[in-house]
């Protein structure tokens, strides 16, 4: 996978969790405002029925599955970066990758490898094929 392949998955898959916590929170703030849900003081003890609240609990699953798509997207993103990284002769980037991404942190891993990470396609050695098809 090459570096522009994994920073397009990576900020698509941002831009799908930030897209999905917008529905779900809008789906839930028009319920909110709509009296869909039956409030105790600040409690919610229930939810009036009808077609506007299956209507906004379809729209809060579709924000959630766009959530766990994003997640999965970033995911996706980081093995790839870390298959990247592993080709290369020095193991620094793909030991930091691996160990950020092991302990909560690699959104930071993967923005600075996005930012000054190596392409592997740029440093690869060429092949006898390819060598011969430059002739």
């Amino acid at each position: 996978m090459s570096k522009t392949s994994v920073t397009r998955l990576f900020i698509g898959g941002g831009i799908a969790i930030v897209a999905g916590a917008i529905l779900a929170i809008a789906a839930v703030w028009i319920a909110i405002a709509n009296d869909v849900f039956v409030m105790n003081g600040p409690d919610i003890v229930g939810v009036s029925g009808g077609a506007f609240a299956w209507s906004l609990l379809g729209l809060s699953v579709v924000g959630g599955l766009a959530i766990i798509g994003g997640l999965i997207a970033g995911f996706l993103a980081w093995i790839g970066a870390l298959l990247n990284t592993w080709q290369l002769e020095s193991k620094t980037w793909f030991t930091g990758l691996l160990l950020l991404g092991s302990f909560n942190l690699g959104f930071f891993a993967m923005i600075a490898y996005l930012i000054a990470g190596p392409d592997t396609a740029e440093t690869a050695p060429q092949t006898a094929h390819a060598r011969a098809g430059a002739r």
